[in-house]
């Protein structure tokens, strides 16, 4: 292990060159303060002082003051046992047995019920990298870096930390003050959203079962993307309720066989808010993912998708999750107005897709699962030559 010492906080150093200041504290700080996200604490670790001090500056700027920088390794466990981080940027210039150690003490000592999430950035081979993410690693970094890629990867990986705490902690609170009678309620009225969409599937999905299978391949996903067991499950619930928007969609525009005219396609995109309108106002940790499903699985992660034309990281995890399972079981399936094509068809399309439509990462992890459930072999045909 090189013996790595603390560096104090950078505060008071010269912005990095290259770095704009925000042009006020609204734009610093947008959309931070309904989860607590400013306040999450940040710790970076590399040896490389440069790099430390130009990600360092990056936060700074999007509204992130409490981020320490350390040096690497020695003192680094009992540092963070002390400031309890939300996330950590590690880095892994090192030799990658190090890194991978160094995550695996992480996880042990960091942990404590709610996982700390763990970003790398610099060189990891494939093998390393799937090594990475089973040992608390839940996203990478590209050099060089991208102030909005960096900031938003970071927003990203917090805000699913405090909503799994928010989940962990109303939990609690349900339990010791409600009971029962408190689950019932909200059993009761996500049954009934649940009927909701399995009627509206069935306009346009003869056996209904379409919600059914994204729900579970999504499951399947959110844990091969790393995610924990409560949000794998979550998604599992939430993701077939992604187009319970569609029943303020007249049957006229949703079976059409023809293609759809621009003010029909206008409509059409609409199913994604009205979704979010009727999951939303509630107070279900799982009617909150389900809107944001609702809202955001027909992003784009070049940034041409709907409603909001988000791009890249900007999407919330279960939108990217639930936009590639969605578009894989409607392609592999009869619809009224469209045939279906071949599993190895439909494979061929994601990865055409792979950095336009989807996030590459998340697509790499799909495919991983279709083959472990046997849908596809190791070496299939669309890659046979590659």
């Amino acid at each position: 292990m090189i013996a790595w010492s603390l560096l104090p906080d950078a505060r008071g150093h010269p912005l990095p060159r290259g770095i704009r200041a925000p042009t006020s504290a609204l734009e610093a700080c947008a959309g931070v303060v309904e989860l607590g996200i400013h306040t999450a604490k940040i710790l970076i670790i590399t040896p490389r002082e440069d790099t430390g001090r130009l990600i360092h500056g990056m936060l700074r700027l999007a509204g992130y003051p409490h981020t320490h920088l350390a040096a690497g390794v020695a003192d680094v466990l009992s540092f963070s046992l002390e400031y309890h981080p939300d996330l950590v940027i590690l880095d892994a210039t090192a030799h990658e047995a190090e890194t991978l150690v160094l995550l695996e003490q992480l996880a042990v000592q960091l942990g404590n019920g709610i996982p700390v999430p763990v970003l790398l950035f610099g060189e990891l081979g494939t093998a390393a990298k799937a090594r990475a993410l089973t040992l608390g690693a839940r996203d990478f970094l590209a050099e060089p870096f991208d102030h909005v890629d960096v900031t938003a990867r970071v927003r990203n990986l917090i805000e699913s930390r405090r909503l799994h705490e928010r989940l962990i902690t109303q939990t609690r609170y349900i339990e010791e003050r409600f009971g029962a009678r408190s689950r019932e309620l909200d059993d009761t009225q996500i049954e009934i959203l649940e009927r909701l969409a399995s009627a509206v599937e069935r306009r346009d999905d003869e056996t209904g079962e379409h919600a059914r299978r994204v729900g579970e391949n999504a499951a399947l996903l959110a844990r091969e993307v790393g995610l924990p067991q409560e949000e794998v499950e979550l998604i599992r619930r939430a993701a077939p309720l992604h187009d319970v928007g569609k029943v303020a969609i007249p049957d006229a525009i949703l079976l059409k066989p023809e293609k759809l005219t621009l003010d029909e396609y206008e409509l059409m995109k609409s199913h994604t808010q009205i979704g979010a309108r009727l999951l939303g106002g509630g107070q279900a940790i799982l009617l909150n993912l389900a809107e944001q499903i609702a809202l955001t699985h027909h992003e784009r992660w070049d940034g041409k998708g709907y409603p909001m034309a988000l791009r890249k990281w900007t999407i919330p995890m279960a939108g990217r999750i639930v936009a590639v399972v969605d578009t894989f079981d409607a392609i592999t399936h009869n619809r009224p107005y469209k045939g279906s094509v071949s599993i190895y068809e439909a494979v061929e399309e994601l990865e055409a897709l792979k950095g336009v439509q989807f996030d590459p990462d998340v697509v790499d992890a799909f495919l991983k699962v279709l083959e472990r459930e046997g849908y596809i072999r190791r070496k299939h045909p669309s890659r046979s030559h590659a």
